[in-house]
């Protein structure tokens, strides 16, 4: 059912986030569809006749690029489950759909979701507008219900150099850093019923002071994942963080999402975050796909070949079951 020697020639095309033109050019030359467009910033949209629903999902990948293997029950590599694995179960279901003599539908192919969705983003300002949106990620074959939003921030903190032997006459930037975080750690964001916890994750961590000098500066970046009890209170926290010691820039985001189910799969909600916020221009959307987001982005990424099978099989009932839904309104 995959063809998985195609399979192993996307996979072994590096396209990290940045650098996905050739990814572009091999899937523009060897997928088949009646109509093949290339679009701006890189992304690709296979059309059978005018496409009421679109499949979608992302070429690009994190760093870094890790060749393909493939095992007896699974391929391994770098975008095998994150979410080169939804894009040839994508493919082959438009395959199957068109064999079956049937149209109607396309496939969007979109760059740069790992670094800010900005193929999703150019996509919106061709004009195309849809009915029914399924993005394909590793939700583990599960419809997803609902998704955490995203809230970035970079923070500067402003301390005082001095020799480390008196620290009573310089402020450390690095002990400022620490005092922000456990107010951070101390702070009740609520247990959201649907999404849960809100998490953060700090990354680009940078204090190049000498070990004998307090830190004059530390500076680093603030990433949330929000849910719908706290996203608002998200940006009040870090509105009154910022001072005289500490830059607070918010870099922008997301709010959390509820997504479109269709009736006969299994649903549950995600923590991760997608290209669907930024398709507003599909009037319903649906998140679902084969492989599960606990070994994406890791070293050993694999996804298992008999839930890509399911998967295929699911994306086409996904398609006759919004196809009949929207046919009857």
């Amino acid at each position: 059912m995959i063809d998985l020697e195609l399979f192993k020639e996307i996979l072994s095309i590096d396209s990290t986030s940045g650098q996905e033109a050739p990814m572009a050019e091999f899937l523009y030359n060897t997928l088949e569809a009646p109509v093949k467009e290339r679009l701006p910033e890189g992304n690709l949209f296979l059309k059978w006749g005018e496409p009421k629903v679109v499949f979608c999902t992302h070429m690009d990948t994190v760093p870094p690029y890790i060749p393909p293997t493939i095992m007896a029950d699974r391929v391994l590599g770098r975008g095998s489950c994150d979410a080169k694995g939804q894009l040839i179960c994508l493919y082959t279901a438009c395959k199957q759909l068109e064999a079956a003599g049937k149209s109607g539908f396309g496939l969007l192919i979109l760059t740069g979701e790992e670094t800010g969705s900005w193929g999703a983003k150019a996509f919106t300002k061709t004009g195309f507008k849809g009915q029914y949106l399924i993005i394909g990620e590793p939700t583990e074959n599960k419809m997803i219900s609902a998704s955490k939003g995203t809230k970035s921030y970079d923070l500067t903190f402003h301390g005082k150099a001095f020799h480390s032997g008196y620290p009573e006459y310089g402020v450390s930037a690095v002990d400022l850093f620490l005092d922000f975080m456990k107010s951070l750690r101390m702070m009740d964001f609520g247990n959201d019923p649907v999404l849960g916890k809100t998490t953060w994750n700090v990354g680009l961590l940078h204090s190049d002071n000498p070990q004998n000098i307090l830190s004059p500066e530390l500076s680093c970046r603030l990433y949330f994942r929000t849910t719908f009890a706290s996203d608002a209170a998200v940006e009040a926290f870090m509105k009154q963080a910022a001072s005289a010691q500490i830059d607070v820039v918010a870099r922008g985001g997301d709010i959390p999402a509820r997504y479109y189910t269709l009736e006969g799969f299994d649903i549950g909600p995600a923590s991760f975050g997608t290209d669907a916020p930024h398709l507003g221009v599909f009037a319903h959307k649906s998140i679902c796909g084969p492989g599960t987001v606990k070994v994406a982005h890791r070293p050993d990424e694999y996804i298992l070949i008999r839930d890509m099978e399911i998967a295929v099989g699911q994306y086409v009932r996904m398609f006759d079951s919004a196809t009949q839904v929207f046919d009857n309104q």
